[in-house]
């Protein structure tokens, strides 16, 4: 099923290898409810502040070229690592950590594909695939990515961090959407379908690891449809709001495996739920990890993880760009404008990034402003607020400096990520017959 020639022109939607993707608009009406994902109109926040489309683009292209290729001792954490049979190949560095983690791979390749840089996303899918990916069936993580490896391949944490997962699974069907299928590890989708399977059903296996016997399950739990914190079956029973991603659920209902796609939609909205208990009542907070009754959840080795920290920064993104594409939660309306209520309050140049759920500041430097991924985060929100003070938060990720030096690793992939949300340049990459219906 294909758009009308019309239809084409009137959304001003962009057809690549059969797919589909928008453009970008003004503001959003957020008590309309036109999912952008359907319509191909994804809300430019910039636009809406009278800021140039070219200076948007000027800015994301220099964001891209200092982060991917700029002095590798203060800007890039893009760093090329050789060729093996499937081609060229490269890692997104945590200079902080001195570590490769699936979570920064998996965001590289995202951003990659939103940008339309084929050659990028290919060598971080190689060197995923090459150093990360367990293929041995005897492996607690089999199919699975490691989470944490060095530089050169070794594993720090043989487990996988779901949400790195997620954006693979994700980042590979818009790739196949975009460019089409290659061969190898280049069949996109079939990559992508492999993963979801097992992220869906993949059984208990039981083996040794770097820190011992572990067993591993799947990484969606079956009775609460929920992403799990970690398969690793000693603490499988909980889950990271910020791993809760219902818009690309959406889209794994959409285009991923015909037997699992109820189950997808299911996830969806229980993690739209999940939203709803897991955020304060009054802040909009969310803890880092939590129980699957939304209540927070102090892990053992780390008590601080009940309180709103580095993970938590994600969840507003996570429930905005939801409401954008799909407008099937309004709760994401009053929430973030329960959230940017708190952050406005604490003063747009001088709220923390740590804060216990009722909002009491808990960062070390009690003086230290916010940072660039905390302000990118917050700027999303705006896709689901409709106060007034929201034009303030996309004021504030504009004038943010494009991060350098020793934490641009995750202050960089969220910045980058921001710009592309607020900017309506991070969208659905959907087969045409996928977008050519209404909801």
């Amino acid at each position: 099923m294909t758009f009308l020639p019309a239809l084409i022109l009137l959304l001003g939607v962009s057809l690549a290898s059969g797919s589909l993707a928008g453009s970008a608009t003004s503001a959003p009406d957020n008590s309309v409810a036109k999912p952008a994902a359907i319509t191909g109109q994804y809300p430019n926040l910039f636009a809406a502040q009278g800021i140039s489309e070219q200076a948007v683009q000027d800015k994301i292209a220099q964001a891209f070229k200092q982060l991917f290729y700029g002095d590798a001792a203060t800007e890039a954490v893009y760093f090329t690592a050789g060729t093996n049979a499937a081609g060229g190949k490269a890692y997104i560095l945590d200079v902080n950590n001195n570590d490769v983690r699936s979570e920064g791979m998996s965001y590289g390749m995202m951003i990659a594909v939103q940008l339309n840089k084929q050659t990028e996303f290919n060598a971080l899918w190689n060197w995923a695939k090459s150093h990360m990916y367990h293929s041995d069936p005897a492996h607690p993580a089999y199919g699975y990515f490691a989470w944490s490896v060095r530089s050169d391949g070794v594993a720090l944490d043989e487990m996988p961090a779901p949400d790195g997962e997620i954006y693979f699974a994700t980042a590979l069907y818009f790739a196949a959407s975009r460019w089409g299928e290659g061969e190898g590890i280049y069949q996109y989708k079939v990559q992508a379908d492999q993963l979801l399977h097992l992220m869906r059903h993949r059984q208990l296996i039981s083996g040794t690891t770097q820190r011992g016997s572990q067993t591993g399950t799947n990484l969606f739990h079956a009775d609460y449809a929920m992403v799990r914190f970690t398969p690793d079956l000693a603490n499988a029973e909980h889950t990271d709001a910020s791993y809760h991603l219902p818009a690309f659920y959406e889209v794994w209902a959409r285009v991923g495996p015909e037997a699992d796609r109820s189950f997808w939609h299911k996830a969806a909205q229980v993690s739209r739920d999940y939203f709803s208990k897991a955020a304060h009542a009054k802040t909009g907070l969310t803890p880092d990890y939590g129980n699957f009754d939304g209540s927070p959840w102090a892990a053992p080795w780390r008590p601080e993880s009940a309180d709103f920290r580095f993970d938590a920064w994600r969840s507003a993104m996570n429930w905005s760009f939801d409401w954008s594409w799909w407008r099937k939660d309004p709760r994401a309306v009053e929430r973030s404008n329960r959230l940017q209520a708190f952050f406005a309050g604490e003063g747009l140049n001088h709220y923390g990034g740590q804060y216990s759920l009722a909002g009491k500041k808990l960062d070390t430097n009690q003086q230290a402003g916010p940072t660039a991924g905390l302000v990118a985060m917050n700027a999303v929100a705006c896709l689901a607020a409709s106060h007034p003070r929201s034009a303030e938060f996309v004021q504030a990720l504009w004038q943010q400096t494009i991060p350098t030096g020793q934490y641009r690793y995750y202050d960089g992939m969220l910045y980058l990520l921001g710009m592309l949300h607020v900017s309506g340049q991070f969208q659905a990459w959907l087969p045409v017959q996928q977008t050519d219906k209404t909801e």
